[in-house]
C-alpha cells in the first residue's frame, strides 16, 4: 500500500518536473544566472540538473500533501495492531 502510495506521489512530480524544466529553461539561459551577485560556478547541465531535482522536490511535496489530505480519517486513525493485542490508547477505534 505505502509502496503505491509512494508511486501517486513521485510518478506525477517526475512528470511535472520535466514540464517545469522545459518551461523555465525555454525563458532562462542558465550562464545568465547569479547568486549572491556572483555568476554561478556550474555548467548548464549542472545548472539544468540541480534545478530539476529541485522542481523534483517542490512537486513530490505537493503531491504528498495531496495524498495525505485525500487519506479518510478511518485511515488516519484506525490502529494497525491487531484487536487482542492493542495498547491501552489504540483502544479508541475499532478496526476489524
Amino acid at each position: 500500500m505505502w509502496t503505491q502510495r509512494l508511486m501517486w506521489i513521485a510518478w506525477p512530480a517526475f512528470l511535472m518536473a520535466g514540464v517545469m524544466e522545459m518551461l523555465v529553461f525555454a525563458l532562462v539561459d542558465p550562464h545568465d544566472l547569479h547568486w549572491f551577485g556572483q555568476p554561478l560556478a556550474l555548467s548548464r547541465e549542472g545548472v539544468y540538473t540541480l534545478a530539476f531535482f529541485a522542481f523534483w522536490a517542490v512537486t513530490m511535496a505537493s503531491s504528498a500533501l495531496t495524498t495525505l489530505l485525500a487519506m479518510s480519517p478511518f485511515e488516519l486513525n484506525r490502529c494497525p495492531v491487531p484487536p487482542g493485542e492493542r495498547p491501552d490508547d489504540c483502544r479508541k477505534t475499532s478496526c476489524s
